[in-house]
């Protein structure tokens, strides 16, 4: 916590709220160190003699570390920003995601604020040090980079979202402080803020951007295939190769392109699979007119999801979630919908947040999919219940692993068949769209990453095979280009849970409860899914067991 001061306020500990993380090259490689030493003592360790729970918790405390050092000989520390990811962006939402209770929860807010410019020097040193060694991002998902930026360079201190807690004051802040807050948040905006992101921007258009690699995919970065094969490890949890990975992903492709044409024989549809493409992507039935609207469907498909999840769940989390949309400064080049969670200690509420940019983007019939994904029984669920599970250290209740939690956010998608989701054909034909989105994935990242395909062969493989509209295709594409491997985690961990589940139903027969089963997967968190797979396959046999 004390390392990442971010996620300890994430994690609803309090006591860093007056700093940012430092992310010099220097803590970088201290923090390294650090991993080597924490790896020795664990190894000292025997793992046999430890019970269930403690041989767990050694398994995910040896994958964090372990990774962790991985990516620091790998360089990824030299990346630090994505086209729709980075510090400059995350701090632009720092009101939504900071405690602003008290007095002294304002001036922890103000020592961040006054922070930021050796923040943003810090970040600036590794991407110096990126042009430097060849680390950089590519030049295509770099277009548009300055208006995120951009957006936070005000003249008038006021009109920046930074100052909007200094608007409205929670009841425990003295009226006798209001004043004087404000101005220090004023003047913290103006002179240390807008200036820390004026030289960012003036770094980036000069420095940075200009030298940014031709070539979109991780194999023009040195070492950089290695690099690749590590991300698919790591971000799988499984000991994958990208070749067989872009393998599952043709066959998956296939196997969803069957069940959607079929789906359209059913619709009554008689063209062919493109001509019905055009349609969900031209008919103005299948689209919002107003962000309002948008927003009032999303919020009536999450209300039926909730009186369905006890036929689900033994166990529901107690904080609740909410929704926003997506912020002006970054919709324009961000995906569909995305979720943040609620604090750990319960202050704070989860948020989904939609994307309300661009209505003619986001159609109508993807909505039942994306919202059981982000929100509930998906991303919501999975998180909240994980911060609130007690009997586990904090480092699993605040980790992740990717494959889990995307792979349960999809598992979610299908859920909602077995409730009474999905009736109008056009909803399932969407859920199918997601389905076959997250298995283009599989063949794309890989594409480009490792078989040298071109950003415009990505995109015309996903306008070939899924519905989504070519806003979408173009945003989620770059976002593979800059995120390397963190896209194969949906598909591959939302078919080790089905594979699971289907090996649990077929051997328990009537004994089978998919509420019990949920709890097996949920109850230890996110896990990597060679540590799901022994805990379910435990509970079947301890199901067959019984009597």
């Amino acid at each position: 916590m004390r390392e990442d001061p971010l996620l300890a306020t994430q994690a609803g500990d309090r006591r860093y709220n007056d700093r940012l993380p430092s992310v010099s090259l220097a803590d970088i490689e201290r923090r390294a160190a650090a991993d080597r030493k924490f790896l020795a003592q664990l190894e000292a360790i025997d793992r046999a003699q430890l019970n269930r729970q403690d041989q767990i918790n050694y398994d995910v405390f040896s994958r964090l570390r372990s990774d962790g050092l991985r990516e620091y000989e790998l360089r990824a520390y030299l990346m630090p920003i994505t086209n729709r990811e980075g510090f400059h962006i995350f701090f632009a939402d720092l009101p939504k995601q900071t405690p602003l209770d008290t007095l002294d929860d304002y001036e922890n807010y103000l020592a961040r604020l006054n922070a930021f410019p050796r923040y943003t020097d810090q970040h600036i040193e590794l991407l110096r040090e990126a042009v430097k060694q060849g680390y950089t991002l590519p030049a295509v998902v770099l277009r548009g980079f300055e208006k995120p930026i951009e957006s936070q360079i005000v003249d008038d201190p006021t009109r920046s979202v930074l100052y909007e807690p200094f608007e409205k004051y929670a009841d425990r802040v003295p009226e006798s402080d209001r004043a004087r807050l404000a101005e220090a948040g004023r003047k913290a905006i103006a002179e240390q803020v807008v200036p820390a992101y004026r030289t960012f921007l003036k770094f980036m258009s000069e420095e940075y951007v200009p030298k940014a690699r031709t070539q979109p995919g991780a194999s023009a970065l040195p070492n950089g295939r290695e690099f690749y094969r590590h991300r698919v490890r790591q971000f799988t949890t499984l000991d994958l190769t990208p070749e067989a990975v872009h393998e599952t992903g043709l066959a998956e492709v296939k196997r969803i392109r069957g069940e959607m044409e079929e789906l359209m024989r059913e619709i009554g549809f008689q063209g062919g699979f493109a001509e019905f493409v055009q349609k969900l992507r031209t008919d103005p039935k299948f689209y919002a007119e107003t962000p309002e609207e948008l927003l009032q469907a999303t919020s009536l498909v999450l209300k039926r999801m909730d009186g369905e999840l006890p036929r689900l769940f033994k166990r529901l989390p107690r904080v609740p979630y909410g929704i926003r949309e997506v912020p002006d400064y970054i919709a324009p080049i961000t995906t569909t919908a995305y979720y943040m969670p609620s604090s750990g200690d319960g202050s704070r509420a989860g948020f989904y947040y939609v994307n309300t940019y661009d209505l003619k983007s986001r159609p109508l019939y993807e909505i039942e999919a994306l919202s059981l994904h982000e929100a509930v029984p998906g991303h919501h669920l999975q998180i909240a219940l994980q911060q609130e599970l007690d009997n586990l250290p904090p480092f699993r209740r605040f980790a992740g692993f990717t494959a889990f939690v995307e792979g349960w956010g999809l598992y979610s998608e299908r859920l909602g068949l077995e409730v009474g989701f999905y009736t109008d054909p056009y909803q399932n034909f969407g859920r199918l769209s997601y389905e076959m989105w997250r298995a283009c994935r599989l063949v794309v990242d890989t594409g480009i990453h490792y078989l040298g395909w071109t950003r415009e062969q990505a995109i015309q493989f996903m306008a070939d095979n899924s519905a989504m509209t070519l806003l979408n295709i173009t945003n989620e594409v770059d976002r593979y280009i800059a995120w390397p491997g963190q896209a194969l985690a949906y598909k591959t961990g939302e078919l080790k849970i089905r594979q699971l589940r289907a090996e649990a139903e077929e051997t328990l027969g009537a004994k089978f409860d998919v509420r019990e089963f949920h709890d097996v997967v949920l109850r230890d968190g996110a896990v990597p899914l060679d540590v799901l797979e022994v805990n379910v396959r435990a509970y079947i046999d301890a199901a067959s067991a019984a009597k």
